[in-house]
């Protein structure tokens, strides 16, 4: 099942030290991202949209853009973010060789245990991800 989701952000143009445009979303606190043109941002807003909720267990709803303030310059442009293809183009493993004891190694296999899985899960929790 493919997941797709649509946000609403604000893309602000500046032409202070340069011409760029930065992008914002209410929807998505801390979320900044930035391009030389409005397609630009739009492309690396889809990214950074996947990026801040890839590991979240709900994706925040999509708020009303209507009841957004938007200042001078800036203006609301809508992002499609396919979460199944961003996942699977970004989720890509690696082979890590660990050390474990021997007694363990054995316990696992002998219980249909996925040591890769295991060593996963632990690294997510200890690093908070």
């Amino acid at each position: 099942m493919k997941k797709r989701l649509i946000y609403p952000v604000i893309i602000t143009e500046y032409q202070d030290d340069g011409h760029y445009f930065v992008v914002t979303s209410p929807n998505i606190k801390g979320m900044v991202t930035q391009g030389d043109s409005i397609a630009d941002a739009a492309y690396w807003a889809e990214d950074a949209i996947a990026t801040m909720i890839q590991d979240m267990p709900h994706y925040p709803k999509p708020q009303d853009p209507r009841e957004w303030k938007l200042e001078t310059g800036q203006q609301v442009v809508y992002i499609s973010v396919d979460m199944t293809k961003w996942l699977r183009q970004n989720r890509k493993t690696i082979r890590k060789t660990i050390t474990v004891p021997k007694y363990l190694s054995d316990l696992a296999k002998e219980n249909d245990i996925n040591v890769s899985k295991v060593a996963t899960e632990a690294l997510k929790e200890k690093l908070g991800v």
